[in-house]
């Protein structure tokens, strides 16, 4: 298979699969097991970059209205708590990378951490069923939601399979968040949250080229294609989490999570 349209392929899939709730890494791990050539850890970091640019056109309206209005007090705070959130996860990254953790490189991991996710979303949308109190309006991204939401982007980059959105609008629901407003804070934070890790891991492959080959017209092919994909696959979600909930892509963590445990324990 030409490298070209593996290329196309992994782009496909990081741009679609980013901003679902059903995680990019594991996808891309997952397909990587059936295509004939692996790309290089920068590459698969770096694509993601195309998908947060993706965010920055979708939401470019409510950006330019937090931008205008910074100075009003609700806009301030928003900001104040996605630079929050974002701080807690680079700062988590950082500690991560000096103990040199790393990602798994085989799909049992992956296929038992879109399992378990699959199943989280099904208990919280039943338990959001049964609330008929809510202790918030909803609307309101308060402190002790930034940092949980920090936070579950960390658990993210070490459970792949996962998902970095998956995660993050899971807490920020549970802690009563509406699906909008989840959906929302958790891709904003998304956009330096993987635009930093990608600079980080292209800077570094530059700095230390012996390391690893490093081919910078796939890589803007793959970042371009995630791009393109990415912002289909966001605007569609907007819409549809208007009536719909999350269990349909729980049910689809579990059926994937599944299906792949069943193939390695075949093998």
């Amino acid at each position: 298979m030409n490298e070209w349209l593996v290329v196309v392929i992994l782009g496909i899939v990081e741009g679609i699969t980013e901003f679902l709730p059903v995680s990019s890494t594991g996808h891309l791990l997952l397909v990587e097991q059936w295509l004939p050539i692996r790309e290089s850890d920068t590459f698969l970091v770096v694509i993601q970059s195309g998908a947060a640019l993706a965010v920055l056109l979708v939401f470019q309206q409510r950006l330019r209205q937090l931008l205008a209005t910074w100075r009003e007090s609700a806009s301030r705070d928003y900001l104040a708590r996605l630079a929050g959130a974002f701080v807690i996860t680079a700062a988590g990254g950082l500690v991560l990378k000096h103990f040199n953790v790393k990602l798994p490189e085989t799909a049992t991991p992956v296929a038992v951490a879109t399992l378990v996710g699959g199943v989280l979303f099904l208990l919280v949308e039943r338990w959001l069923r049964g609330q008929t109190d809510r202790r918030t309006d909803g609307q309101t991204v308060g402190w002790a939601i930034a940092i949980a939401v920090g936070l579950a982007q960390l658990v993210a980059a070490v459970f792949p399979g996962t998902s970095r959105s998956g995660a993050t609008i899971l807490i920020a629901l549970a802690m009563g968040l509406t699906r909008p407003v989840a959906i929302e804070f958790s891709f904003l934070l998304g956009v330096p949250t993987l635009i930093a890790a990608g600079g980080l891991k292209l800077v570094s492959a530059l700095r230390h080229p012996g390391s690893e080959v490093l081919h910078l017209d796939l890589l803007v092919l793959g970042t371009l294609v995630s791009a393109l994909t990415a912002f289909a696959s966001v605007r569609w979600l907007l819409r549809f989490v208007q009536s719909h909930t999350f269990e349909g892509f729980g049910w689809y963590r579990i059926a994937l999570g599944a299906a792949v445990l069943l193939m390695v324990f075949m093998r």
